[in-house]
C-alpha cells in the first residue's frame, strides 16, 4: 500500500481550501462535511482519497485550534479520553473491514458515499434544530444519571463517531458536539466545543494514517488544500463576530442536505 507523494499545487483546490476554510472560521461547522463532498462531487475525487486525505488534513488544521483551547482551559481531559476510548479501537476495526473488502472496489466507493450522504444529512439536522437540541439538552441538566452509565455513553458516542469519521470523514464536529451536550448539560458549551475538537484530532490522525496505509492519500492534494484553508480559517476566525451567524447555519444546512441526499440516492 502507498499513498501518493509526487507535489504539485494545484490552484482550484487551494481557492476552494480558501472558501472552505472561510466557512469554518465563520461558522464553526467542521471542514471534513464541506470539503470531502466538494472533493467528491466537484473535482471528481475517489471518494475513499477525498476520505483518507480530508482526515488528515482535519488533524493538522484542528490540532491548532486544540491547543488554543487547551491553553484557555477549555478542554475537559477526562470526556476527550472517554470519547477517545471509543473512538480510536472503533475507526482501527473499520478500516480494517475497509482493508478487507478493498478501497478501490465499487462496494466500498458505495459505501463510503452511502455513509458520507448520511453524515451530511445528520450534520445538517443539527445545524437546523440546533437551538431546540440546546434547550433540550439545557432542560434536562437537573436529571441525575449515574456517572457509569455516563461514561458509557460516552465511550459508545465515541465508537459511533469513530466509525462514521472513519468512512466518510464527517460526524466529529457538529455531532460530537450535539451528543456531548446531551450528556454533559451543565458542562458550559466552549468547554465541550474544546473538548469535542480535541478529540478529533487523536482520531482524524489514527484514521488519516490508516487510510495513508491504505494507500488513499494524495499528498499533492492535501498540499494544495492546506495553502488555501489555514489563511482562510484564520480570516474566516477573525471576521466571525462580524457575520450573522444565524443567516449563514440555515444556507449551509440546506446545502448539506442536498448533496448528502445527492449522495446517498447516487
Amino acid at each position: 500500500m502507498r499513498c501518493i507523494m509526487e507535489f504539485a499545487i494545484n490552484p482550484a483546490l487551494s481557492f476552494s481550501g480558501l472558501v472552505v476554510g472561510l466557512l469554518v472560521g465563520l461558522t464553526g461547522v467542521g471542514g471534513g462535511s464541506l470539503m470531502t463532498p466538494l472533493l467528491v462531487l466537484l473535482f471528481g475525487i475517489k471518494p475513499a482519497t477525498a476520505v483518507g486525505t480530508d482526515l488528515l488534513y482535519a488533524a493538522i488544521t484542528k490540532s491548532g485550534g486544540s491547543w488554543v483551547h487547551h491553553r484557555h482551559g477549555h478542554i475537559d481531559w477526562r470526556i476527550t479520553g472517554r470519547l477517545a476510548a471509543g473512538s480510536v479501537p472503533a475507526a482501527a476495526v473499520t478500516l480494517f473491514i475497509l482493508s478487507r473488502l478493498g478501497v478501490d472496489g465499487h462496494g466500498a466507493s458505495y459505501a463510503i458515499s452511502f455513509a458520507l450522504g448520511i453524515a451530511l444529512v445528520l450534520t445538517a439536522g443539527s445545524l437546523i434544530f440546533r437551538q431546540r437540541l440546546l434547550k433540550l439538552a439545557q432542560s434536562r441538566s437537573n436529571t441525575n444519571r449515574p456517572e457509569r452509565q455516563t461514561v458509557i455513553l460516552t465511550v459508545l458516542t465515541g465508537a459511533i463517531v469513530g466509525t462514521l469519521v472513519s468512512i466518510s470523514s464527517v460526524g466529529a464536529g457538529a455531532l460530537g458536539v450535539t451528543a456531548l451536550t446531551f450528556l454533559y448539560p451543565r458542562l458550559a458549551t466552549v468547554r465541550v466545543v474544546g473538548s469535542d475538537i480535541a478529540h478529533a484530532v487523536p482520531l482524524t490522525l489514527v484514521a488519516g494514517l490508516g487510510h495513508w496505509w491504505l494507500g488513499t492519500v494524495d499528498m499533492s492534494l492535501l498540499a494544495s488544500l492546506l495553502i488555501g484553508s489555514l489563511p482562510g480559517i484564520a480570516i474566516g476566525s477573525h471576521l466571525s463576530a462580524r457575520v450573522p451567524e444565524r443567516a449563514l447555519r440555515p444556507l449551509l444546512a440546506a446545502v448539506l442536505l442536498l448533496v448528502g441526499g445527492k449522495l446517498i440516492l447516487a
